[in-house]
């Protein structure tokens, strides 16, 4: 059974509160940050860990925080990204209903270490009950010391507020977050200035994710060089992964990064197999924004070598016969599931959550929602298909912020490893709308499909 740090404790009756949470060895953190070590010091903690950033793109935290500008008599700022929006991803919202004390005790560290006396967490707009929680956990932090003035008389202050979210998926990114945050629409910036030069009301400011800033609790407690040696490689510590689709088991786990895809699909301890006997057609690992997978490319390299959860193994490979951990968001496909339908319903999200800033993005995202719409509901034609795949690559690297990547790399991966069901629906239109294409037929080999992707890549 892998290692649980963070959901350790996450079934013991009444641990959300503080009490119980403190008897569980809850806010060591905080009395050894602030009692026994600088703020440079905690930061070196954090590197020596390894921690990659848990929110999608995997960046060393501990580097992030490194980078913030501290200018003579300039407030900082540490906001939490707490606006969890991926399709497939719940684990910051799992974390926060059942355990919020661990949220709230990481950003009192976090906080010491970037010297920020004020802090807040933005919290999806529609997750309501989880703002209410946090704000109850917040107010008993704060009657026991561990928040406000002078905070376990070290001479330390710290104000820690919870704002709503603006109920958009564009503010899940981090110059969008604080452009709410500052009460403003949530349009991405351009970079530079990065946050930690001028982030929220232009001044210095960290944005991290709810899982990345709670895995600071385990590596101050035990020490980054001891978190370091789980994982694999620079794939560090362990993972919250929200597992959903055709499973026997859909859940959020706590994964030891490194763990075999397999086994954590087919295992008793995590998924336990595909529901209903059926087989496995297809993966997206993390979250809606990364490419999907077909079943043999899931569990194993092309090479035939067993794929690992780890940020490393699920990239081997690239685009062309790999993936990315992102935020952890496992959805998982059985037999019956219809690929075209599915890239179109990640479609009609990406469409719908665009901020149309960017023309690429704004228009693009149309397009693929409607060329989709077209394939699926039996209107479609052969060149749609290449047209898809056109749009894909105009909207990918050119837009303000990685929403237009994340709306063109499920189609483009879907064409690339589903073409032949793409191609039953031109094809097959009336038996396409009352049945599914099953699981695909692999006639040309993954070695020779790699080349032709390869090369339509030059």
């Amino acid at each position: 059974m892998g290692r649980k740090l963070l959901l350790e404790h996450i079934n013991v009756p009444g641990i959300n509160t503080l009490a119980v949470y403190r008897e569980k060895g809850g806010y060591r953190a905080v009395e050894k940050a602030l009692k026994t070590l600088t703020p440079d010091e905690v930061v070196e903690e954090v590197k020596k860990s390894g921690l990659r950033g848990r929110g999608g793109a995997g960046f060393p935290t501990g580097m992030k925080w490194s980078f913030l500008a501290k200018p003579e008599g300039v407030a900082r700022y540490l906001v939490c990204n707490a606006d969890e929006s991926e399709p497939g991803t719940f684990k910051d919202r799992y974390l926060m209903t059942y355990i919020p004390h661990a949220l709230i005790e990481g950003m009192i560290v976090a906080s010491f270490a970037l010297g920020a006396k004020t802090s807040y967490i933005y919290v999806r707009g529609e997750m309501m009950p989880q703002i209410r929680i946090l704000e109850k956990a917040i107010a008993e932090a704060k009657a026991a010391g561990f928040l406000g003035k002078n905070i376990l008389g070290t001479g330390y202050d710290l104000e820690l507020y919870v704002q709503p979210g603006g109920g958009a998926y564009i503010c899940g990114e981090e110059t969008a977050l604080l452009e709410s945050l500052e009460g403003k629409r949530g349009n991405p910036r351009i970079k530079p200035p990065f946050p930690a030069i001028a982030g929220l009301y232009g001044c210095p400011t960290v944005v991290n994710n709810v899982e990345s800033i709670a895995a600071v609790v385990p590596i101050i407690n035990d020490g980054g060089d001891e978190y370091a040696k789980i994982g694999i490689g620079r794939s560090t510590g362990t993972k919250l992964i929200s597992a959903s689709g055709n499973l026997v088991k859909p859940g959020v786990y706590e994964i030891e990064l490194g763990l075999p895809v397999e086994e954590f699909i087919y295992s008793d301890e995590y998924c336990g197999g595909i529901a209903n006997g059926k087989r496995l057609k297809a993966t997206v690992a993390g979250g809606s924004s990364v490419p999907i997978l077909p079943a043999n490319l899931t569990l194993k390299y092309a090479n035939g070598e067993p794929r690992l959860m780890s940020y490393e193994s699920l990239s081997e490979g690239g685009f062309a016969t790999g993936t990315m951990l992102g935020s952890g968001g496992f959805i998982a496909f059985d037999e019956d599931q219809c690929i075209v339908r599915n890239t179109w319903n990640f479609s009609r999200f990406y469409h719908h959550e665009s901020c149309g800033q960017c023309s690429p993005c704004r228009e693009g995202t149309g397009w693929l929602e409607k060329v989709l719409h077209r394939l699926e509901y039996g209107h479609g034609k052969m060149s749609d298909i290449d047209l898809l795949v056109d749009v894909s690559k105009k909207i990918e690297g050119n837009t303000i912020c990685p929403l237009g990547d994340a709306a063109a790399w499920p189609v483009a991966s879907a064409i690339r490893h589903f073409r032949d069901e793409f191609e039953w629906h031109v094809k097959e239109p009336v038996k396409s709308l009352s049945s599914n294409y099953g699981l695909a037929n692999y006639a040309v080999p993954i070695e020779k499909k790699v080349e032709e992707v390869k090369q339509d890549n030059l």
